[in-house]
C-alpha cells in the first residue's frame, strides 16, 4: 500500500505551483458552471484540482476521488481500495481577492466516513506552513508536534466564526450569548486553515452552526485537530461523523480544549429535540 501521507504531500505541493501561477490574475476568475459542493467553479479551482489528479496518476495509486469541484471520479484499477477527499482550494474568494488565506485540503480514508480518515494534510499555500496528521499518530505543522491552547476563558479566547450567510439575524440570534462573552472574534475566510489555527494554539476555537459547510472542506482538519488534541464535534455534542460526498453539509464546535467547548456550547441556542 501506498505511504499515502507522502503521496498527498506529493500532490499539494504540485497544485500549490498551479494556484499560484493564477493567483491575482484575471484568468483565475473565469467561471465553469457550478460544481458538485454547489459553488460557481473557478479556473483557478479547476487547477488546483486538474494538478491533484495528475499527481494522483502520475504516483499509480487507486483511489475514489471525492472533490468539492467535480464530485466523484475513479482513478486506477481498483478505486474502491482508498478514498481522497479534497477541497482543491480551501478560499476561492480569498484566492480571487488577493486576500493571503488560502489552503489545500486533503484527507485519505479507507471508507467513506469522516470517522474513517487515516491521513490528513491542510497546506498553506503562501506561509509555507504543512500540517499533517495520521490516525493515532499525533498532528505536526511544518513536522514539528503541536497542540491547541490551554485557555479557559472566552473572554480572553481567540474564538473564529463563520457568518457567511444571508440569514444573519437568525444566525446571530444563536450564538448571541457567545458574541457577548467572547471579546476577540475572528474569521479568516478559509475553514480548514482556520480549524488546523485552533489545533495549534494559535486560535482557540472556531463556530460553524450555519448548516452551508461542506465536508470537503473540513475532512482533513478535523483528523488534524483530533488528533492535536482538540474537540470537534456537532453543535448539540454528538460525534461528528458523516458520508465523505461533496454534497454533504456540517455544522460543528471547534475548541482547543474541554473547558472552552463547554463554555461555548452553554451559550449556544439551539432548536430544543423534539
Amino acid at each position: 500500500m501506498p505511504d499515502w501521507l507522502r503521496v498527498l504531500l506529493s500532490c499539494s505541493q504540485r497544485m500549490r505551483k498551479s494556484v499560484l501561477t493564477l493567483l491575482g490574475s484575471k484568468e483565475a476568475k473565469l467561471g465553469f458552471g457550478r460544481g458538485a459542493g454547489g459553488d460557481i467553479v473557478r479556473k483557478i479551482d479547476l487547477a488546483a484540482e486538474d494538478a491533484l489528479i495528475e499527481t494522483l496518476k502520475a504516483h499509480d495509486v487507486s483511489c475514489t476521488l471525492i472533490s468539492e469541484e467535480t464530485g466523484m471520479r475513479q482513478i486506477g484499477s481498483d478505486p474502491s481500495s482508498w478514498y481522497v477527499t479534497a477541497d482543491p482550494l480551501d478560499g476561492t474568494t480569498n484566492a480571487l481577492r488577493g486576500l493571503p488565506f488560502i489552503a489545500v485540503s486533503l484527507a485519505g480514508s479507507k471508507q467513506p466516513y469522516l470517522k474513517d480518515v487515516e491521513v490528513a494534510l491542510v497546506s498553506d499555500l503562501l506561509h509555507d506552513a504543512t500540517y499533517t496528521a495520521r490516525r493515532n499518530g499525533k498532528a505536526f505543522r511544518n513536522e514539528e508536534e503541536i497542540e491547541p491552547s490551554r485557555t479557559s476563558s472566552l473572554e480572553e479566547a481567540v474564538v473564529g466564526v463563520d457568518f457567511n450567510t444571508f440569514k444573519a439575524g437568525e444566525l446571530v440570534s444563536k450564538l448571541i450569548g457567545v458574541l457577548e462573552r467572547t471579546r476577540h472574534l475572528r474569521h479568516f475566510g478559509a475553514n480548514a486553515l482556520e480549524l488546523c489555527y485552533v489545533a495549534d494554539g494559535t486560535t482557540d476555537a472556531f463556530i460553524d452552526i450555519r448548516g452551508k459547510l461542506r465536508v470537503t472542506d473540513i475532512a482533513a482538519a478535523y483528523l488534524i485537530l483530533r488528533e492535536a488534541g482538540g474537540t470537534m464535534v456537532t453543535p448539540e455534542g454528538n460525534e461528528l461523523n458523516v458520508p465523505l460526498e461533496a454534497s454533504q453539509r456540517v455544522s460543528f464546535i471547534a475548541a482547543a480544549n474541554p473547558v472552552i467547548y463547554r463554555k461555548i456550547k452553554q451559550l449556544l441556542v439551539l432548536p430544543s429535540a423534539t
